[in-house]
Parts: structure tokens; sequence; C-alpha cells
């Protein structure tokens, strides 16, 4: 029983790839020193809004709620939603070793309330480097595509529209708690669409898939 329950959900251990993911953000906090500052004057025209922390955080049971679900009903949607993941955040760090960023947008909070307490101890414990493309961005698109693309959610509208209200929060709130510039917001959205179009327009998981199967068949003649 249990083996086979163990067979039926080995498609988890896809998620070990989070080991990697927290190996390269160490690497990159200590070694990267930002050579571009990420700046727009629309940056001056956002306004920091304290509360926006809940969203800015909600990002991870986001994450953890979607591939949960999915990774139990739907092994395909998970198996993108990774990849998506996984794919965008390795490019993310290479591109922060390639083009060093980071940005001067955070103010001096002086307050002691519950809200300004969870912001000064993120700032506190994420350097104000690595900033674009905003992984916040790239991870909240990838998984609000994968709840708009799942088949078993093709009529739960209701879902799809508090995963669509989910993902705009989340981006806004990068930007609204100053961790990100709005160029990050861009860049991350510009790359998510990149990925997007490969995994779920041109099918490149499907390509080599392809190319298994055939390998393997020319092995068996």
């Amino acid at each position: 029983m249990l083996m086979t329950r163990l067979k039926e959900n080995k498609h988890f251990l896809i998620l070990s790839y989070y080991l990697v993911i927290f190996l390269l953000y160490n690497y990159t906090e200590k070694v990267v020193k930002p050579e571009y500052i990420m700046y727009s004057k629309l940056d001056d025209y956002i306004p920091f809004v304290k509360e926006m922390v809940i969203p800015y955080l909600f990002w991870y049971m986001y994450i953890i709620i979607a591939l949960i679900y999915l990774g139990f009903n739907s092994k395909e949607d998970f198996y993108k939603l990774s990849g998506f993941m996984f794919v965008g955040m390795t490019i993310c760090f290479f591109l922060y070793l390639l083009f060093p960023n980071g940005q001067n947008l955070r103010p001096t909070i002086l307050e002691n309330d519950f809200f300004s307490n969870i912001i000064k101890s993120i700032y506190a414990s994420d350097t104000p480097t690595n900033c674009a493309p905003s992984m916040h961005v790239l991870d909240s698109i990838a998984v609000h595509a994968a709840v708009v693309k799942c088949k078993k959610l093709k009529n739960r509208k209701i879902i799809k529209r508090i995963s669509a209200i989910i993902m705009v929060l989340i981006i806004a709130s990068t930007v609204m708690i100053k961790q990100h510039s709005i160029i990050d917001v861009l860049y991350g959205t510009m790359l998510s669409l990149i990925i997007y179009w490969a995994i779920y327009k041109v099918k490149v998981q499907e390509y080599f898939s392809s190319k298994k199967l055939v390998y393997i068949n020319d092995t068996n003649k």
C-alpha cells in the first residue's frame, strides 16, 4: 500500500530542485555586488503601503497550495508549473550574476506596529540586491497560468478569478512595500511571457517527450 502510494506520487520528487534554488539564492546573496540600480520615475509615484506585506508573504502559500492541488489532481499541470518556476528562477539567478543589480527604494521605517515590524524583518534578512527580474512576479504569473490552464479547473471561474486577484495583489505588493522597482516587475513579466510561450504554446516538454519515445523505440528494434 505504502509503495503504491509512493509510486503514484513520485512526481513530487521534482520539488527537490528547491534545494538548488536555495543554494543559488544564498550564493547570489553573498557574491552579487550591485552595478546597476533599478529605478524609474514611476517608482516615486507608487505609495509605500505597509499592509501590502500580507499579499507579499502570501506568495509562499499561493505556490504551495497550487503545487499540492496540481500534484494530487493533475500531474501534467504540476510538471508544467514546476518547470515554469524552476526554469524561470534559475534564469533569474544567472541574470543576477551577469547583470548584478539592486535598488535603493526602501524607506526608513520608524513605526513599531505589526506590519512595520514584519517589513523591517524582511529588510533585515533580504538584501536589496538581485531584484530584476522579480521572482515574486515570475512565480505568481506561473501559478495563475497553471490555474487557468488546468483542465480540472476549466469550469471553476470563481477559483480563476480569486487566483487572478491574488496574483495582482502579490505583484503590486512587491513595489508597494518597496522590495522592487517597477522595472523589476516589467522584466519579471517579460521573462514569464517567454516561458509561458515555451510551455503552453510551443509545448517544448511534449517535443522532448516525443524525442525520448522515438529513442526508446529505436533502441528496442
